[in-house]
């Protein structure tokens, strides 16, 4: 799985409108709830086999800094 497609996924489980999402955007301007955090927990796991810190997930404040947490694992 490539960045575009894991941003692709995010924008599904947020569902937002697809092309949305590029890196920049502000973690409080989208709808990041408890429900966000364990899906994305859950996509990082079941798609890139990486076990996100649940710690570090909730010291990151945009989409990017997400994305860092599993970029080593995105081709």
């Amino acid at each position: 799985m490539n960045r575009q497609e894991f941003l692709t996924a995010m924008e599904e489980m947020l569902e937002l409108d697809a092309g949305q999402l590029k890196g920049d955007e502000s973690l409080a301007d989208l709808p990041w709830d408890s429900l966000a955090v364990v899906s994305f927990i859950a996509l990082a796991d079941e798609h890139l086999d990486v076990a996100v810190s649940p710690q570090r997930l909730a010291q990151a404040k945009t989409i990017g800094e997400v994305l860092a947490l599993v970029a080593d694992k995105l081709n």
